[in-house]
């Protein structure tokens, strides 16, 4: 816990420049700091409501949800690809960890630092465009732009390798997720998804996640793997 306190000089260099006017336009509000999943999120991204599957993605979460009751319980050991083959979490599920992540900004991008995997996602803010036909990735390809007081991003390009979410929720290639990332609160911040995957889902779905802010937090070390290795699969099985 002492090492999270030590500062980070990143941080404190990202959060002085995105209060710069000169580049206040490229920057946005400030979403800077250490953050977590706050209580009262689980492991899906809308625990109220059964997204409207296509018959073969039902078929794939039935089987992931064979024997399991708890509907907020973390779809079977077996099946999960983060734990069968120490995959990358992938987006958006990495979203869901309750693992703390970082966001730094800085001119034409935006830095999301998980301490998970030691993950980096990219969020391009300069007008940059992703591939017309990208090559299907972990992350997937993010570009944003400033909407009033939140992030808006767009993410496509995502590989089918991974769930959606730590219930088992499949998705295609096809997927395509909305956020709406926006500080509510000094300590607050809150994401609203929008998630498109015509070849999954029949129609359009949403989800929200909130997180609580860490003052002063450091992202530490951590791989999957080699905590795996070291400490067996109970590790893994307490993840979301």
């Amino acid at each position: 816990m002492r090492d999270r306190l030590i500062a980070s000089t990143l941080a404190v260099a990202a959060m002085t420049l995105a209060f710069s006017p000169a580049v206040f336009a490229q920057t946005g509000p400030d979403l800077s700091g250490g953050w977590v999943r706050a209580q009262g999120y689980g492991r899906s991204f809308n625990p109220k409501e059964a997204p409207p599957m296509q018959p073969w993605a039902a078929e794939r979460f039935r089987a992931v949800r064979e024997g399991i009751t708890d509907p907020n319980q973390q779809g079977r050991d077996e099946l999960d690809p983060v734990i069968t083959s120490c995959a990358p979490v992938g987006m958006p599920r990495i979203m869901l960890y309750p693992r703390a992540f970082e966001i730094i900004q800085i001119p034409g991008r935006v830095l999301m630092l998980f301490e998970w995997d030691h993950i980096v996602r990219q969020i391009f803010t300069n007008g940059q465009k992703p591939p017309d036909d990208p090559d299907p990735i972990w992350l997937g390809y993010s570009t944003g732009r400033w909407d009033r007081d939140a992030l808006v991003v767009d993410t496509i390009g995502l590989t089918d390798q991974t769930w959606l979410d730590s219930v088992g929720h499949p998705h295609s290639d096809a997927l395509k997720v909305v956020e709406r990332i926006r500080r509510v609160g000094a300590d607050t911040l809150e994401i609203d998804f929008t998630f498109d995957d015509p070849k999954a889902y029949t129609k359009p779905w949403t989800g929200k996640v909130g997180y609580q802010r860490m003052p002063g937090w450091q992202i530490l070390e951590h791989f999957a793997c080699e905590n795996k290795e070291l400490y067996g699969d109970a590790l893994l099985k307490g993840t979301p």
